[in-house]
């Protein structure tokens, strides 16, 4: 029986696009649905894909979410660059069922407002020798849900926020496709080994 794979975005959908494509013909799992918070390029890429979307009438409503991941049948809801915080009745009706990748080692580097270019810049203020991206559970809080994987990067001499952000990018779009495999075999999100 297939693991069925909701993911949330809110931007272009590369680590959508990367999941998709290390799952394709993947007879344990497969993405079913896409949502977002707004009309974000990662829907079309989905549509294109012929992959159910939905775009939340309020991303605030645990309700919605919940109606919507129900009619899809899903098992696992995947957080890939969605930026808003999932409802806390989501968080609790789905406990152990939702996971993040995340573009840093948490816990460091975490938190409300931690995303994107901003994490990066953070890391490199921090005089970090290493950065990378996690994957963990997630709960009612911003990135604070148990580890269950890491992969890390250099940080280099010279590193800007976005060259740093292209090779945890790389990171990330090996990650979170073993991240769904692990817990498709497992039948839940589990700890899983990365390298």
């Amino acid at each position: 029986m297939t693991y069925r794979v909701a993911v949330a975005v809110s931007g272009r959908g590369s680590n959508l696009e990367a999941l998709c494509e290390a799952l394709t013909g993947d007879p344990t799992a497969a993405v079913v649905l896409v949502v977002s918070e707004r009309a974000a390029p990662a829907l079309e890429l989905a549509a294109a894909r012929g992959i159910a979307t939905h775009q939340w009438a309020d991303h605030a409503d645990a309700a919605e979410w919940l109606r919507v991941l129900d009619e899809a049948r899903v098992d696992l809801l995947v957080l890939a660059g969605y930026l808003k915080l999932v409802p806390a009745g989501v968080t609790a009706a789905l406990a152990g069922r939702i996971i993040n990748v995340h573009p840093a080692l948490l816990p460091r580097h975490g938190g409300a407002g931690m995303y994107g270019q901003r994490v990066h810049a953070a890391v490199l203020a921090a005089g970090d020798a290493v950065s990378g991206a996690t994957v963990h559970l997630v709960d009612a809080e911003y990135d604070r849900g148990a580890i269950l994987a890491q992969g890390s990067v250099p940080v280099v001499p010279g590193d800007s926020p976005a060259s740093l952000a292209a090779r945890v990018l790389t990171v990330e779009h090996r990650l979170l496709p073993a991240a769904v495999r692990a817990a498709a075999l497992a039948g839940h999100p589990v700890p899983f080994d990365f390298t």
